[in-house]
């Protein structure tokens, strides 16, 4: 494509890609080719297509998409104009694909979504209950384009919101958009993005920076990770409109090194942008001016934090500053100049507000957290995978009509948001609506939109020490409460799972908790204790009786319990005493026994029993503050 002139010439383009990309007359394969479809062989199932199609069905178009969010499923793909949604495609389904539905017009029904063998299969995407509860703002391209295709991103309705802004708004009554719309961030403050951009709008300088925070490090989020992957376009167009509305010329997409696709794709739009006007100078033949560019982050979680962020694209070593100055301020952001730095998805969620009107966006979602959220879904759910559901629906219908409900139809325990600086919320709140100010006010936090559900197999203890050893790993060290309160906390967590832990442990890690939120710099040590905090709210039955019975409801933590065997149920395999590796396991002529002087409650014997005829009870109860 020739490079635009001007604005008209941009609103023409458009108006002729919508009639030529996507028309609804052209057989089409919409196949998910995200990080996680690929992982399961989608480029395998697109090569075997592209071979069956061959020369006599070569006007068949095969889109590869961004994620389309049921990555459990994968790999996924939809078929027009019929709209068959199918789900674990193989390569060898190629051939059935093109015989019997591009050729025949026909579903293949055992790639049809169903949930159990008795029901019928879902035919359609919108049938299926996984994405019937979904609204999709942030997301709203992926699944629909690809996002090395610029023409695509065009095709339906992209840089319009741009164009408008710049043919019939000023910087103010974008930024007087955005803020009525009260977009909060979706980095997992929840500060309004509006208030931030005018913060950045004041501050002396010529010179200024637009940010897209893609650091994206909790463990089993990948909400950021799909829109840079699937829709680039997307997050340069919201940075391109905060550009506008604060006086930014310049801009960064901060990227985790992890995210090897999500480079790839932002660095081939940045490329694609440039070369038709819709980046660098004179942007569709305006004075609008502004360059953009990817920087690479080296790993580090603690990167996701503002100022450390900032250091790092700078080519420092990413460690937390105090503030002021904000980096919205001079001295603040990349280089002393003024910054505004957004998360991603707060990023996606601008052009479809510019576009439809803040009015539109205020309709989805609560009064105080309008809009969507997207989620990853993880944990002991059925289905896992990517979801955008409007603010205020409940943590029920995510984790039951949209998840599936929890595996092998085990009861539910407990839900942790908000990733490592989130906190577990146990089933009394699963009716708790899902917005900004009810998560925090149950003891959590919206986060960057990790959900990771738990069963009643999982400890609390044991995910409260996951948690908090991943964010005492990834300390960067500088603040002391920080650096010493992580590892003491997780000292004492390692004694409480394995046995060792003493009556004022309890007291002892609740103490510290409270002082390492209270004293550490920055965000990564101000929310590593939430997880102790929450679950110590919650669950701290469980955390006495680790101390003071020895034992773990969950059979999880191992050096806690009494093992013995059920003669009533045991049918003499031998397997436990074949596992044991310490002879703790006698054998009589008509039964096994479990030692007690020599077992070292390694759990061996129970993980071999196929029957569950070991048991594991209390151990006798502690007494005494202990040291």
């Amino acid at each position: 494509m020739e490079k635009i002139k001007n604005i008209e010439e941009f609103n023409n383009l458009s108006l002729l890609l919508k009639e030529e990309v996507f028309r609804e007359d052209v057989p089409r394969i919409r196949m998910c080719c995200g990080t996680a479809c690929t992982a399961s062989g989608a480029h395998k199932v697109v090569a075997n297509l592209e071979h069956e199609l061959g020369a006599e069905h070569k006007s068949v178009e095969i889109v590869k998409t961004g994620c389309q969010g049921f990555c459990q499923q994968g790999p996924i793909m939809k078929v027009e104009p019929w709209g068959y949604y199918y789900q674990k495609v193989k390569n060898t389904d190629a051939h059935e694909i093109v015989s019997s539905t591009i050729s025949g017009g026909f579903p293949i029904r055992k790639l049809l979504y169903r949930d159990s063998i008795a029901e019928e299969p879902c035919e359609m995407m919108d049938s299926v209950p996984y994405y019937k509860k979904q609204v999709r703002v942030a997301l709203k391209n992926n699944g629909l384009i690809d996002p090395l295709q610029i023409r695509h991103y065009i095709a339906v309705g992209g840089y319009a919101a741009l164009a408008k802004a710049l043919s019939s708004m000023t910087p103010d009554s974008v930024l007087e958009e955005v803020d009525k719309a009260n977009l909060r961030g979706r980095g997992g403050a929840g500060f309004p993005a509006g208030q931030k951009w005018r913060h950045s709008k004041k501050a002396p300088g010529k010179i200024k920076f637009v940010i897209a925070n893609g650091d994206e490090g909790d463990p089993g989020a990948f909400m950021d990770r799909s829109i840079m992957e699937g829709d680039p376009h997307g997050l340069l167009e919201g940075m391109l409109l905060c550009a506008y509305a604060i006086g930014a010329q310049y801009g960064f997409v901060y990227v985790r090194h992890e995210y090897p696709l999500a480079v790839v794709n932002l660095k081939h739009a940045i490329k694609q942008a440039e070369e038709i006007g819709l980046l660098g100078k004179n942007i569709m033949g305006t004075d609008f001016t502004c360059h953009m560019d990817v920087r690479e982050g080296a790993g580090a979680f603690v990167c996701g934090e503002s100022t450390a962020l900032v250091a790092s694209i700078e080519g420092d070593r990413g460690f937390p500053r105090p503030r002021p100055p904000r980096l919205s301020e001079p001295g603040g952001g990349v280089w002393g100049f003024p910054s505004n730095l957004n998360n991603i998805e707060t990023y996606a969620c601008v052009p479809p507000i510019i576009e439809n009107g803040a009015a539109w966006f205020k309709s989805i979602g609560t009064e105080n957290s309008p809009g969507t959220k997207v989620f990853a879904l993880t944990g002991k759910v059925k289905n896992t995978g990517l979801v955008e559901v409007p603010m205020g629906i409940t943590l029920r219908e995510i984790i039951y009509d949209i998840g599936g409900g929890i595996l092998d139809g085990k009861k539910f325990k407990a839900v942790q948001t908000g990733g490592p600086s989130g906190g577990c919320l146990p089933e009394e709140f699963l009716d708790l609506k899902v917005d900004f100010d009810s998560l925090t006010k149950a003891g959590s936090m919206m986060g960057s939109g990790g959900m990771v559900v738990m069963d009643e197999d999982t400890c609390a203890v044991d995910v409260a020490k996951f948690f908090l050893s991943f964010t005492k790993e990834e300390s960067c060290g500088k603040c002391p409460p920080c650096r010493i309160g992580t590892y003491q906390m997780l000292e004492i967590l390692e004694r409480i799972t394995t046995g060792k832990g003493v009556p004022s442990d309890i007291e002892r890690l609740e103490k510290i908790s409270r002082l390492v939120k209270k004293g550490s710099l920055c965000g990564l040590g101000q929310g590593a204790p939430n997880p102790i905090l929450s679950t110590l709210k919650y669950f701290r039955e469980e955390y006495e009786e680790h101390v003071h019975d020895k034992y773990c409801r969950a059979k999880v933590c191992s050096g806690l319990g009494t093992f013995t065997i059920d003669h009533s149920e045991c049918f003499l395999c031998g397997l436990c005493k074949q596992a044991c590796a310490f002879g703790a396991v006698k054998e009589t002529r008509r039964s096994f026994f479990i030692d007690q002087d020599m077992c070292t409650k390694c759990k061996g014997c129970f993980t071999a029993c196929p029957i569950g005829a070991v048991k594991i009870g209390k151990g006798k109860r502690l007494s005494g503050v202990g040291r």
